[in-house]
């Protein structure tokens, strides 16, 4: 093939490609937009058309928390930090401070899992903007406040037919 046979491809391939990508770019400016206006012209509200099973903000239920630590214990990059005490005159356990730093969180649900009351879940929350990382520090239990952890109450034995004869 000649210099000038090549040459005149070329530019035809050139004008070719161009033609089909500015095909493409004007066939989107006659299509109506698909953009929605978040969260503002949404035809429902976002938490109810997300699935059953959406991994949202961590939550912790403190009135049935136990304070075993199991999910402190799972927690893969550590970001539960749970600090417990005990009264000395009493022997009575308590919480001072229960962490989540879901700046860390990859929502695993590893921390869920072996939490035996089901005190720590996630929710449909998933919204939360800010400059400052500590501020996606979430504290369940208030700086200076002590809680009681959650104790299940005994089963009481029934006995069974021969140790009731």
């Amino acid at each position: 093939m000649s210099a000038l046979a090549t040459y005149f491809k070329n530019i035809s391939e050139a004008a070719t490609s161009v033609f089909e990508g500015m095909t493409i770019t004007f066939s989107h400016l006659l299509r109506e937009p698909s953009t929605v206006q978040y969260p503002d012209k949404m035809p429902k509200p976002m938490v109810e058309s997300l699935p059953e099973r959406f991994r949202g903000f961590l939550k912790v239920d403190m009135e049935i928390c136990t304070a075993c630590l199991a999910c402190m214990m799972d927690c893969p990059i550590d970001c539960i930090l749970i600090k417990t005490d005990k009264d000395k005159a009493t022997k009575e356990r308590f919480l001072t401070q229960f962490d989540i730093d879901l700046g860390k969180c990859m929502y695993c649900s590893l921390c869920t899992e072996p939490c035996p009351t089901g005190a720590i879940h996630f929710t449909k929350e998933f919204e939360k903007a800010t400059y400052d990382m500590s501020d996606l520090v979430f504290n369940f239990v208030p700086e200076g406040e002590k809680i009681i952890p959650y104790v299940a109450p005994k089963k009481e034995k029934v006995p069974t037919d021969a140790e009731a004869s």
